[in-house]
């Protein structure tokens, strides 16, 4: 059985994005390569703008800040990113 790992991308998933489908592949792709089995779940910026993102976020091994700015809230994603910093997840941007 695979080591499962959770991955949270913080963003605002358009599926008409190739980058955004590019970051759901990429992440496959690398668990696929690491013999992984990852679950992927993309977290809307305008959930991260209320006080309680711990909630939210605990969830994750690891966050992926999305590319595709601007983001509904930008707010959100930067109270994603200070979780990550203040807890010691691993955060990835592009």
């Amino acid at each position: 059985m695979k080591q499962r790992i959770n991955v949270g991308i913080v963003g605002d998933f358009n599926p008409q994005s190739p980058y955004h489908l590019a970051t759901n592949d990429a992440l496959n792709h690398a668990a696929d390569t690491l013999s992984l089995a990852v679950n992927i779940a993309w977290v809307p910026t305008e959930s991260l703008d209320g006080a309680d993102i711990a909630t939210t976020l605990k969830p994750f091994d690891a966050l992926w800040c999305a590319p595709g700015s601007p983001y509904v809230s930008m707010n959100g994603a930067l109270n994603a990113i200070r979780f990550a910093r203040e807890t010691d997840v691993p955060l990835f941007g592009t």
